[in-house]
């Protein structure tokens, strides 16, 4: 596990689109399928992380309170799958079922979409707007395994709500930490 910070693409960048296999049903989904009205939220994860097992809860629970709100979410995996097979879509499919992710989990097989958006680390987590401007890069909270801060969204959960009322001055905008997605 290597330790790396987000790379923070820069504000104001459009989100780069994608056509990618959802691992829960198959079908591949376009950005255009979480365009918001409000905001969309792309989530770079995957299954063996323990930066990302320490905050998969929360991600959900998240999730499923700002969908409510009109916000769209969608987790990817970019992960080498070869050298790292606990990432591999089967395993994925397991992962997003046991763990209910209200969201779509997709399979970026030749890693080409972690490249657009600039990802680094998983987690890594961009909020664009309803023109899919990002106003949002970086963590979800400061809470890391075995730093004893409590897992709570606060970044996230600000920079969400921040959208919801048109602000997006949202500061301050702190990398998140993570394992470096696992490159071919």
């Amino acid at each position: 596990m290597a330790l790396t910070p987000s790379n923070m693409l820069p504000l104001g960048t459009t989100a780069p689109d994608f056509n990618l296999p959802d691992v829960t049903t198959g079908d591949n989904m376009t950005l255009a399928d979480f365009k918001s009205e409000k905001a969309t939220v792309v989530m770079f994860i995957c299954n063996h992380c323990p930066y990302v097992i320490h905050l998969n809860h929360e991600i959900v629970s998240i999730a499923n309170q700002y969908e409510a709100k009109g916000v769209k979410f969608v987790a990817i995996s970019s992960n080498d799958v070869t050298n790292y097979p606990q990432d591999s879509p089967d395993k994925m499919k397991i992962v997003a079922k046991v763990l209910k992710y209200p969201f779509p989990y997709l399979y970026d097989e030749s890693q080409d979409i972690a490249k657009a958006y600039d990802a680094a680390c998983t987690p890594d987590f961009y909020v664009f707007n309803n023109e899919l401007k990002l106003v949002y890069r970086g963590r979800l909270d400061n809470s890391s395994p075995g730093n004893g801060e409590p897992v709570t969204g606060s970044d996230m959960r600000k920079a969400l709500d921040s959208v919801l009322a048109n602000q997006y001055d949202i500061a301050p905008q702190m990398a998140s930490i993570g394992c470096n997605i696992k490159w071919k």
